[in-house]
């Protein structure tokens, strides 16, 4: 269970995660779906992905030239975990607006 959420923990991390679920994104794209996101919080948290084997980044053929990232078959395992953080946390919300103050 901890190599799982050391995989995934970090500010943004399983937002990133979520956004290559739906398939190979350029470092562009990601700026675009995760607009509050900085470019340097962004760059360092794929590093991290690349480095830990979850995340491949690929240099595309062209000019200019694009790098896209994408799960690896690693990166893939987690899919199942992140849907359940994201159903968990949903979960939470609706039942601390619930509570009262």
């Amino acid at each position: 269970m901890e190599v799982a959420l050391a995989a995934v923990s970090g500010r943004w991390t399983t937002l990133i995660l979520r956004e290559l679920m739906h398939g190979p994104r350029s470092f562009g794209q990601l700026r675009v779906a995760l607009p509050t996101l900085s470019a340097k919080v962004l760059s360092e948290r794929l590093t991290k992905l690349v480095r830990h084997d979850l995340v491949e980044c690929r240099r595309q053929k062209g000019f200019p030239s694009q790098v896209v990232y994408r799960l690896t078959t690693a990166g893939q395992l987690l899919r199942p975990l992140l849907i359940e953080l994201y159903r968990t946390g949903d979960a939470l919300l609706r039942q601390s607006r619930r509570l009262p103050d």
